[in-house]
């Protein structure tokens, strides 16, 4: 039913879906105010020098990209492939090309910013047809995650659970066809995975390290996309390249330089980041409390408060 209900939805012209999103926009900025202290918390603490009157207006912007981002992400399910390279464009894609002819995968930093499910169309746009992948946390409900799983491969780009990363990326690679993998690194860790801090937006920020972990194991070229909303129902992603030899850098340093990227990306034009996600809710004095690090330099509960905290997470 949800599926048909979709696929429905799907066929109908993006003009009157964005009409939907604009009535969608007046219920969840007004009258429902969807996670609207979340969204005022991360504001203020992002942005301390603006006024209560501009982090209000950027709010505002937000609720309206994000109705936009929903029916967006509706229409991906039946858009045609022209169309879709219409709305969806990639610049310097030799820098994937040029990595990819060296028989070198990539790692491809992005955040949740602009309309990342299109991001799945990349194969659309990759001359030499490496396997393009997404590391992604499997829904809950199996039925849901089919469904999500359909529309995000649908051109192609394979979904990778994050529990099998390592194991899968290893063995597309040892097929002989170089990858391109997109990695959503700005998601809170949970509290076992929380292996380094940095300052983002302004904020002490605990961060996945995952993504550089892999790329190192691996060898990747790594690079950013930075997102852009040309318009309405438009965005284009450039490609930065951030290292080719992810040996040649410090630990941890090319997660910082992700964060530095995505944050200027996010300055900006701020409406366009999922503001509802509470991104701060762990800070380093919990985890001073709750947690240490062994001698191997795996995170440790603390004795008495480890179930409490396994079972909140």
């Amino acid at each position: 039913m949800v599926y048909g209900l979709w696929y429905a939805l799907s066929l109908l012209p993006s003009c009157v879906l964005y009409g939907l999103a604009d009535v969608l926009f007046v219920l969840s900025a007004y009258v429902i105010r969807y996670r609207h202290r979340v969204i005022q918390k991360n504001l203020r603490n992002a942005f301390p020098e603006r006024s209560d009157r501009e982090r209000r207006r950027i709010e505002l912007r937000f609720y309206r990209w994000f109705c936009d981002y929903l029916v967006e992400t509706i229409k991906l399910m039946t858009m045609k492939k022209d169309e879709m390279m219409k709305r969806m464009t990639f610049s310097n894609i030799e820098i994937l090309n040029e990595a990819v002819s060296r028989g070198q995968s990539v790692a491809l930093y992005l955040g949740h910013y602009g309309n990342w499910e299109w991001i799945t169309t990349l194969p659309l746009w990759i001359s030499s047809k490496p396997q393009c992948c997404q590391l992604y946390h499997p829904l809950e409900n199996s039925e849901f995650d089919r469904l999500f799983k359909h529309v995000r491969e649908r051109h192609h780009s394979l979904c990778v659970p994050m529990e099998e990363s390592v194991r899968r990326l290893i063995k597309y690679s040892q097929a002989g066809s170089p990858l391109i993998v997109g990695f959503i690194a700005d998601q809170a860790p949970l509290w076992q995975n929380m292996h380094h801090w940095t300052t983002f937006l302004n904020q002490d920020t605990p961060v996945l390290t995952g993504a550089e972990r892999i790329a190192r194991k691996m060898n990747m070229t790594i690079v950013y996309g930075d997102m852009r909303r040309i318009k309405r129902g438009h965005y284009r992603c450039d490609f930065q390249l951030m290292a080719s030899d992810p040996s040649k850098t410090t630990e941890w340093e090319l997660t910082d330089k992700y964060f530095q990227l995505l944050e200027q990306t996010i300055r900006r034009d701020p409406s366009c980041y999922l503001w509802s996600h509470n991104r701060w809710k762990r800070t380093r004095e919990e985890f001073n409390h709750y947690c240490y690090v062994d001698e191997h330099g795996k995170v440790m509960f603390r004795k008495n408060v480890g179930q409490y905290q396994k079972t909140k997470e």
